[in-house]
C-alpha cells in the first residue's frame, strides 16, 4: 500500500515545515489577453519569492521573441530573477550565441539549456541544424563560453521517450553535469518513489548537482494526462480515480489538484527535498494556493508574522 491508499498524511503536514524554495515555469503568451493573464499570474507569484521564474521556448524556436521579451522585462523590473529557456532546435550556432549575448546584455543569468523536441514533433527523430548544436551538452558548454551562467537542465526519471534506458538517462545528465550545468530540473511526475529511486541512481553515478522535482498541478486532467503519455511519464489508477467522473465539475477539480500536489510536496518534504519547480500554465491560483499549504506567505505576510 503506498502513502496515496491510506489516510495518514505526510510527516510534514503535522508539524512545522522547514524553509522551502520554489520556482515557476510560464510560457510566453500568443495573445494580448494571454499576455494580460501572463503578468497577472507573475504578480500574484512573485511576492512569495521565487528562487526564479523561467519561461519557456517554443518548438524549433517558434517563441524565440516572445520569450526574450518576458525575461528581459522580468529581468528589467527586477521583481523576481528570471531564467530563459533555449533549445538547439532550428539555429546555428552563430544564431544561438546571438541570443545567448542578448540575454546577458539584458541582465539575465540563467539559462535553463534545453535540446528540444524534433522539429517535427514528438516521435520524430531530432536533426540538428548543419551548423547549430548538435545536443544539450554542446548547449550548455557554449552558453558557459559565453557568460559566467547558471544553467539549469532536464532530467528524466521515468527515463527519455527516445533513451534506450534510465542507465543511459543518468549517465547523460552526468555529461551535462561536466559541460558546465548548474541544475537539473525533473519532468513532471506523480509517485515520489520515482524520483527518489531516481536520485538515488544519479547520485550513485556521480551527479553531484541539485536535481529539483518538476511539479504539476493538474488545472485539467485530462489534457495532462495526454501530455503525461508523450513526454513519458505514468500517470498512476489512484490519481485517476480521484479526478474521475468530475469533467464538468472545475471547482471540486480544482479541490483534488491542490490536495495532490501538496501531498507529494510534503512527501518529498519528508525525504529532505527543499526545492520545487512547479510548472504554472500560466495560472496562479491553483499553484499559489499550493503554495499557501507548504507554509510560504508573500513577503509583506513574513515580516508581520515575525
Amino acid at each position: 500500500m503506498n502513502e496515496h491508499q491510506t489516510c495518514e498524511l505526510p510527516r510534514a503536514s503535522r508539524g512545522q515545515l522547514p524553509d522551502i524554495r520554489v520556482s515557476f515555469e510560464f510560457f510566453p503568451p500568443k495573445t494580448v489577453a494571454m499576455e494580460a493573464m501572463l503578468w497577472e499570474s507573475i504578480n500574484r507569484l512573485a511576492p512569495l519569492g521565487p528562487s526564479f521564474m523561467s519561461v519557456t521556448y517554443g518548438a524549433g524556436g517558434s517563441t524565440r521573441e516572445r520569450t526574450h521579451n518576458t525575461v528581459a522585462r522580468l529581468a528589467r523590473e527586477g521583481m523576481v530573477r528570471p531564467a530563459a529557456h533555449l533549445t538547439c532546435v532550428g539555429a546555428s550556432r552563430a544564431e544561438i550565441d546571438a541570443i545567448v549575448q542578448g540575454y546577458w546584455d539584458a541582465g539575465v543569468r540563467h539559462v535553463v539549456a534545453l535540446r528540444g523536441d524534433p522539429a517535427a514533433g514528438l516521435g520524430a527523430a531530432f536533426e540538428p541544424h548543419p551548423q547549430g548544436y548538435k545536443s544539450s551538452c554542446d548547449l550548455v558548454a557554449g552558453v558557459r563560453r559565453i557568460g559566467d551562467f547558471e544553467v539549469s537542465v532536464s532530467a528524466y526519471p521515468e527515463r527519455h521517450p527516445e533513451s534506450v534506458s534510465i542507465e543511459a538517462d543518468v549517465a547523460f545528465l552526468r555529461a551535462k553535469q561536466e559541460a558546465g550545468a548548474t541544475r537539473a530540473i525533473t519532468q513532471f511526475f506523480f509517485e515520489n518513489e520515482i524520483y527518489l529511486r531516481f536520485v538515488e541512481r544519479a547520485r550513485a553515478a556521480g551527479v553531484t548537482i541539485p536535481i529539483v522535482p518538476g511539479i504539476m498541478p493538474m488545472q485539467n486532467f485530462k489534457q495532462t494526462a495526454g501530455f503525461a503519455r508523450k513526454a513519458g511519464a505514468s500517470v498512476p489508477g489512484w490519481l485517476a480515480d480521484r479526478f474521475d467522473g468530475l469533467d464538468d465539475d472545475v471547482d471540486t477539480r480544482r479541490l483534488i489538484a491542490a490536495t495532490v500536489a501538496a501531498e507529494q510536496v510534503l512527501g518529498l518534504v519528508d525525504h529532505g527535498v527543499r526545492d520545487f519547480h512547479f510548472y504554472t500554465n500560466n495560472r496562479a491560483d491553483l499553484v499559489y494556493a499550493i503554495c499557501r499549504l507548504l507554509g510560504l506567505r508573500p513577503k509583506g505576510e513574513q515580516q508581520k508574522a515575525a
